[in-house]
């Protein structure tokens, strides 16, 4: 079964992203937790356009991908991981969490270089939050992401199965904690604890840079509580609350090719090493 899931890895990727899209997309139009301020037909031909983009570039640059180098690190017997005489299960499982805590911990870097954030500002420049805000980065940004990936890979050593499955997951919880949906208080609040939610999450696309610089977690919503960087809810509340930054909020900054420019345009406001 291992071997299957990892000779099939980019089919299994492609599969998941489009069944979690479509699912969400329907989600979004049953049961959405706020208006819409701009259209789908001008905000997603560019969301989903960068999506393609980054797919291709990362295919044709790095075609070994983070799986293929997991799996090249663990028959050369690096990392920390393979030193010891750890079981496998337990392997995947430490895996998958410390991959998900360096995501936390790159997530808040990116706010607080502002060289960085130039680069991750694209996705906080989406003037509504929906599925398609999850998939929305700067290539370059997911050239470094994937390189400090694969630095973690080299130093932890981790079976090439968990990294299929943490890359699986999140680009699957990405899309959910950024959609458009709406899920009872009560069980919102149990499933925090657990999982990244949309509710949860959304504070961090907020206006206010105070809220911005809050819930940086993607999947697992332990490291905001841990690290002092979450907030239960907005100070607008979430019906009210205002999508985006100050700046970039002109229709034509939601083309692609103006996206792709962003990080070479205007200055680098806020960012958390100066919280308001």
């Amino acid at each position: 079964m291992t071997d299957f899931l990892l000779a099939n890895e980019p089919a299994i990727r492609l599969s998941v992203f489009l069944g979690v899209l479509a699912a969400m997309i329907l989600w979004e139009v049953v049961a959405p937790r706020r208006d819409r301020h701009c259209s789908r037909w001008v905000r997603w031909p560019a969301n989903l356009g960068v999506v393609v983009l980054n797919i291709a570039l990362l295919r044709a640059v790095i075609p070994m991908a983070a799986v293929g180098f997991a799996l090249y690190v663990q028959g050369s017997g690096w990392g920390l991981l393979n030193q010891f005489n750890v079981p496998y299960g337990l392997a995947v499982v430490l895996s998958i969490i410390v991959l998900d805590l360096i995501i936390y911990l790159q997530h808040v870097l990116f706010h607080a270089v502002p060289v960085l954030w130039r680069l991750h500002r694209m996705h906080h420049a989406d003037l509504d939050f929906d599925v398609t805000t999850g998939a929305r980065f700067h290539p370059i940004e997911i050239f470094l992401s994937m390189g400090i990936k694969m630095f973690v890979i080299v130093a932890l050593g981790p079976p090439a199965l968990a990294v299929l499955l943490f890359e699986v997951l999140l680009n699957a919880s990405a899309m959910f904690n950024h959609g458009n949906i709406r899920l009872p208080v009560k069980f919102d609040r149990i499933l925090r604890w657990v999982l990244v939610t949309p509710d949860m999450h959304r504070i961090h696309h907020s206006v206010i840079p105070s809220e911005t610089n809050s819930n940086f977690g993607f999947e697992l919503p332990w490291w905001d509580r841990l690290f002092g960087t979450y907030q239960d809810q907005p100070a607008e509340g979430h019906s009210r609350m205002m999508i985006g930054l100050e700046t970039f909020r002109c229709a034509r900054d939601l083309r692609l090719d103006q996206m792709l420019l962003q990080p070479f345009r205007g200055k680098a406001e806020h960012h958390a090493v100066r919280r308001h």
